[in-house]
Parts: structure tokens; C-alpha cells; sequence
């Protein structure tokens, strides 16, 4: 029998963990979010402006904002790649080990 609690965030876990669909749609939406995060840090410490970036890969403003979007979820490998290359950098993929307590 599993131990009771009110807490939402160990609630949830155990509803995602049990349903491996929804485990895969959290994990992907994570991964979304994580890329726009980094397109909109690396940016701004750049010192870029959305519509500087956009000039720099050939594409426009808007396109930027919603790659920067926490929602969007049509992030490419190959978008990806020419804004890191615009501005610098280099991709590394990881893929470290599950930790037991994740």
C-alpha cells in the first residue's frame, strides 16, 4: 500500500511514472522546453536582440520568439544547429543515465 500525502508534485509523479505515454509527453515537452530556454539565454548573452538573431540565420523575428516560446514544440535538429552556429557554438548531445530517484 502506498504511503498518503498531500503533496501535488508526488501526486503527480506517480500518476506520470504509472502511464508510460504521458511519462513520454512530459519527457518531450521537458526537451521543448529546455531548447527554448537555451535559444533565448545564449541569445541574450550575445547580447541579441530576436530580430539581430533572426537576421544572423535568415529567418524573421517572429520565428525567433516562438522558437524562445516554453510552448512551442516544433523545434528542429537543423534550426537548432544553424542558430547555435550563428551564434558561436557547437551542439553536444547527452544522454546521461536515469538516476534511480528520477
Amino acid at each position: 500500500m502506498r504511503n498518503k500525502t498531500s503533496d501535488a508534485i508526488a501526486i503527480l509523479r506517480r500518476h506520470v511514472d504509472a502511464d508510460p505515454d504521458l511519462k513520454a509527453m512530459v519527457q518531450e515537452a521537458r526537451a521543448h522546453r529546455q531548447i527554448a530556454e537555451l535559444i533565448h539565454d545564449l541569445r541574450e548573452s550575445e547580447g541579441l536582440s530576436q530580430a539581430e538573431l533572426a537576421s544572423r540565420i535568415g529567418t524573421s523575428q517572429s520565428t525567433i520568439a516562438r522558437l524562445e516560446d516554453f510552448e512551442y514544440t516544433g523545434h528542429t535538429l537543423t534550426m537548432l544547429t544553424r542558430i547555435l552556429a550563428a551564434l558561436g557554438r557547437d551542439l553536444e548531445i547527452r544522454a546521461p543515465r536515469k538516476s534511480a530517484a528520477a
